[in-house]
């Protein structure tokens, strides 16, 4: 329990040097990662935290991203000219938002992991609008009042879960195996509608591209890369007690489709990549949904190297923004003439669209395995046409920004460097795959 209680500790006590914060809140998300270490091997099975391989994951996904986040957001937030909150409070929030995520996914507590994403929704709301605007103002009433809607919802089952097993001990419940009642049945379905806000489900999705957008580029990572799979972490835990293979499947299904066609017609890079991952995340629920473990490992593959991609996504974003003063597809020509930044952009486009060899790919391939064997041949067909439409118009759209025009664009340092670091994490992580396959086969 020692090194649960740390990793939402430290970030805390990191909080208590205000006047220096930044530099604070960077060491201490360096010092989480290296309690990672030992809680890999003193995992919690039951208690108050409740930790097994899968959540281990999330754990160092939301870890990773934090600190990736943090540092690309020294120079980044330093530069914001119309700040809607100062330095060190974003620090703090950042902190709380991290702190939300990591307990949502350690507390071994159906009603705690409720409490943990709807902190979440609080601290995330005052992040948007760092980069104070009117329409930032606007994403941020928005994402409250849908979110917390779903959010209510996500109560409700929480309530039935309650009703049902009369208790929301996590480890208890699932020991109990699957139990067939009308409540039980409502919770799981209502959980899908609740948290599946959260994660982007069609139609409870609408929040999602506004917040993406406008939110600043570290932040949109945060978001992208480690909220919404927390989100979904939460919904599996539900589905567990009772899945609901063909609703589920269904539901990530459509959702698929539609973020496939919505990215056709998208303006706005980051919206773009907003839609992007509406579609992984609903992917990664069809694998989940399929309860084989083929889907489940493709799940955990893919939101791994998704978390990195995407994060490096929303960094090449946000240093294409500070160079060109504009979130316009059109508005961007000739990123060609500054390489790190396209090779960054190139990469990123690759990896969340699920190009071999990145890690998504594999995770996409085992997913679509477990579909088909499960005889979802509708919905297989469904996924692989909306994956192939998804593919052509993000990597379409970033091939017109790099190699169309000649405009001059500068920029070095650190957050040149990060999003093409987390881009080549993501084929680290297919490679890493490849590997361990060949070598169990």
């Amino acid at each position: 329990m020692i090194y649960e209680i740390l990793i939402l500790a430290i970030p805390l006590i990191s909080m208590a040097y205000f006047k220096k914060i930044k530099e604070a809140s960077i060491i201490g998300a360096i010092i989480e990662m290296v309690l990672l270490i030992p809680l890999y091997f003193n995992m919690a099975p039951s208690g108050f935290f409740f930790i097994d391989h899968i959540t281990y994951i999330f754990i160092l996904m939301v870890s990773s991203v934090y600190l990736m986040s943090l540092i690309y957001s020294v120079k980044y937030v330093h530069n914001i000219k119309n700040k809607g909150i100062s330095e060190n409070v974003y620090y703090m929030l950042m902190g709380f938002f991290y702190v939300a995520m990591e307990f949502a996914l350690m507390v071994n507590n159906y009603g705690f992991m409720w409490v943990g994403i709807e902190t979440t929704t609080i601290t995330s709301a005052l992040l948007l609008i760092t980069e104070k605007s009117d329409i930032s103002l606007e994403a941020t009433w928005r994402y409250i009042i849908i979110v917390s809607a779903g959010v209510t919802f996500a109560f409700i089952s929480v309530i039935l879960i309650y009703y049902s097993f009369g208790t929301l001990t996590i480890t208890t419940i699932l020991a109990y195996g699957a139990k067939d009642t009308i409540a039980v049945r409502l919770a799981v379905a209502i959980a899908l509608v609740g948290f599946g806000t959260k994660v982007g489900v069609f139609p409870v999705h609408t929040w999602l591209p506004d917040a993406h957008s406008e939110a600043p580029a570290p932040v949109s990572a945060m978001f992208s890369g480690v909220l919404l799979p927390v989100a979904l972490y939460v919904l599996y835990r539900i589905y567990e007690i009772f899945p609901m293979r063909e609703l589920f499947v269904w539901a990530g299904t459509i959702s698929v489709l539609f973020a496939a066609i919505f990215l056709g017609y998208q303006k706005n890079y980051k919206r773009m990549f907003a839609y992007s991952t509406m579609e992984n995340m609903n992917i990664a629920l069809i694998g989940f949904s399929t309860f084989t473990i083929t889907g489940l490992i493709g799940s955990l593959l893919l939101l791994l190297a998704h978390s990195f991609g995407k994060a490096g996504a929303f960094y090449s974003s946000g240093n294409v923004y500070e160079m060109s003063g504009t979130k316009s597809i059109d508005g961007v020509s000739g990123l060609i003439r500054n390489r790190s930044s396209a090779a960054s952009m190139l990469l990123s486009s690759f990896a969340v669209t699920g190009t071999p060899p990145f890690g998504t790919f594999f995770g996409e391939f085992l997913i679509l395995y477990s579909v088909f064997t499960i005889h979802f041949y509708a919905q297989f067909v469904i996924i692989v046409l909306s994956l192939f439409l998804a593919f052509v118009s993000i990597n379409f759209n970033v091939s017109k920004m790099i190699f169309r025009g000649k405009s001059e664009y500068s920029q070095s340092g650190i957050n040149t460097a990060l999003p093409l670091i987390a881009a080549i994490l993501s084929i680290f992580i297919g490679v890493v795959f490849l590997v361990v396959y060949h070598a169990i086969l």
